[in-house]
């Protein structure tokens, strides 16, 4: 019977120990409602840098690089595109507009 007793005290002491829940696993307020509402949602990212990183894709958009603009049009253009599969687009652009003659 004592040892019945002493090892029900210990089973509760260890159950105790171990199912406590400390103040700083409460800190976070997860364990009672997990969603956060929707303005707090973005509040880590500031407006500034995502403006500005739009910003800069648009003008990346706008002004493109001379061998991109050149490969575009080569592509609209069936015979330069044929010829650039075998060639490439510099030399296809090359051959088909390279030299513009004017009368």
């Amino acid at each position: 019977m004592r040892t019945l007793i002493i090892l029900t005290f210990l089973a509760v002491l260890v159950m105790a120990a171990t199912c406590y829940e400390s103040h700083e696993s409460m800190e976070s307020h997860e364990h009672y409602y997990p969603f956060i509402n929707r303005r707090r949602a973005n509040d880590f990212i500031q407006a500034d840098t995502r403006l500005g990183a739009i910003t800069q894709e648009r003008i990346r958009e706008r002004t493109k690089a001379p061998h991109e603009r050149q490969r575009e049009i080569c592509e609209d253009y069936y015979p330069c595109e044929l010829y650039a599969y075998r060639h490439g687009y510099a030399a296809a652009y090359k051959h088909y507009f390279g030299k513009r003659r004017t009368k």
